[in-house]
């Protein structure tokens, strides 16, 4: 499924968070500021997503036979430790992807050059549009499949997922060709506020787990993080 997600409104407070702002009410000056660079985010961000329903592999012994996870009716197999425990119990896999669009990227360069007070406020707030569309999609599939218990979503490249896979995940979905998502010679998306991710789907209730930093869009540029906090559980 292909479609487009319109951004009516940013959790500011979330992009505040991002930011590592810890005062309790905003000043004057870094309202208007937020206020400025939201309505830019919002006029210029073009939110478009594409997922995929797949049947796993999920037998112990197919896992070992092909060295990880494979995704049946194509050839991607997802190798490593934290996707085989995140999709444990699972019988279906969503492969989806996200993106902003190529005009969020240009804001950000140009913002950069022009106010870099500005930029950093554009960035915080673009990783927060971006985690808002993830969100509502996993709301859509949620809606799709009402009977299936479902994790959170699963980024490619965190744990000891490949990000090699990341090209070769972006054609399963024919991501470049249907919502302009590709990936450069780092295995880095391109338009960048992009996310690519795996949801697990069971018949069974599925074991909560803490989420961690390895799923979050801004896990390098987190103030929380490189301060050693976290803010989920």
């Amino acid at each position: 499924m292909t479609e487009n997600i319109k951004l009516e409104e940013l959790n500011r407070k979330e992009a505040l968070r991002y930011l590592g702002y810890s005062g309790d009410t905003l000043d004057s000056t870094v309202k208007q500021l937020m206020d400025i660079c939201e309505e830019k985010v919002l006029v210029l961000a073009k939110p478009r997503y594409i997922y995929k329903v797949c049947h796993i592999m999920t037998t112990e012994s197919e896992i070992n036979e092909n060295h990880g996870i494979s995704i049946e009716g194509c050839n991607l197999v997802l190798t490593g430790n934290s996707i085989e425990k995140h999709l444990k119990g699972c019988d279906m896999a969503v492969l989806m992807a996200v993106t902003l669009s190529d005009s969020i990227d240009r804001l950000i360069r140009v913002t950069q050059v022009e106010d870099m007070a500005k930029a950093v406020i554009v960035d915080s707030l673009a990783s927060v549009a971006i985690e808002q569309v993830c969100d509502k999609v996993e709301h859509i599939i949620r809606k799709t499949y009402p009977n299936k218990y479902q994790t959170f979503r699963f980024g490619i490249g965190y744990g000891d997922l490949p990000i090699l896979l990341q090209k070769d995940f972006l054609n399963v979905l024919e991501a470049p060709k249907r919502i302009g998502l590709n990936v450069n010679a780092s295995c880095m998306l391109t338009p960048t506020k992009s996310v690519t991710a795996i949801i697990g789907l069971s018949d069974n209730p599925i074991e909560k787990t803490a989420r961690g930093c390895q799923t979050c869009n801004m896990r390098e540029q987190c103030n929380i993080r490189q301060k050693g906090g976290h803010c989920n559980g």
